[in-house]
Parts: C-alpha cells; structure tokens; sequence
C-alpha cells in the first residue's frame, strides 16, 4: 500500500482523523510530511497520541533504525501488549533482550517498532505485496482498538 493508500483507507473511517504534519498546523519542520491518525470520540474530539502514524524519514539521535534516509517510509501502529504477543511471540517488554533477532530496516517484513515496541507499536517498512495483508488486518485492528 501507499501513503495515499494507508490515508484513504484510514480517512473511509469518520471517526478517525488525518494530520499531515506541516509548518502550516505548527508541527515541528521534523515531523513535516509525516501523517499522525487519531480516533476521534463520540464529542468528535481526537484522542491526544495517534495510534497510526507514517513517517518519511530518519530521526536523528532517536530513530534512525529502519533507514529511511533510502527514500522509504515506515507505518507503525499501536497494536497493544496482547497483540503484539500474539505477532511475535513474546510480550513487548522483551523486546530489549530479542532485539538482535530483528533487522529493523528490512522492507515489506513486519517487525516491532524500534523505538515503541516496547509500547505495543509494530511497523512495516516500505510495505508491498508481501505484507499487504498483514497491514490491511493490522490496520482494521487498530483502528478498532483506538476507537474501544
């Protein structure tokens, strides 16, 4: 799937809302073209952390992992402790001893977030055909989990 994909398929949902970050909404220039997903309760008010996000780039000195900096993006989602678990087959919290066991620049694989999977986040670099599947499931899940 694309960006434009991922935001299409997000955005058919009223009750989630898109930010592509930008010097116009006063996001900080590091985050400029990044898209940050938010649930949107029942008040039509968004939820304070996204629970989607799609980001361009390297954060330097904080993510640089997944080497963006190859003209890539990532997608990572917040799909909570038990999910996670049931993904890779251990809880979040172990993530720091499994690191090793992970290529976090790897494309189109689904891998935990290297900066938030020990929060439940997961990603998909570049995702194709291969991984498809996984983030169409992965993205109906979140979002059915943002709005819970």
């Amino acid at each position: 799937m694309t960006q434009d994909e991922i935001r299409q398929y997000l955005a058919a949902n009223g009750s989630v809302q898109i930010q592509v970050a930008a010097r116009e909404d006063g996001s900080p220039e590091m985050a400029w073209g990044d898209t940050f997903c938010f649930a949107v309760d029942a008040d039509g008010q968004a939820k304070k952390m996204p629970f989607v996000t799609i980001v361009t780039k390297d954060y330097r000195g904080f993510d640089e992992e997944s080497r963006l900096d190859r003209g890539l993006y990532r997608v990572n989602l917040d799909v909570g402790k038990a999910k996670f678990e049931e993904l890779f087959g251990f809880g979040p919290r172990e993530l720091a001893d499994r690191r090793n066991d992970f290529d976090f620049a790897a494309v189109d694989t689904l891998i935990p977030h290297p900066a938030y999977g020990a929060n439940g986040w997961v990603s998909i670099v570049e995702p194709g055909e291969r991984s498809q599947n996984a983030l169409e499931q992965l993205l109906a899940f979140a979002i059915r989990r943002a709005l819970a």
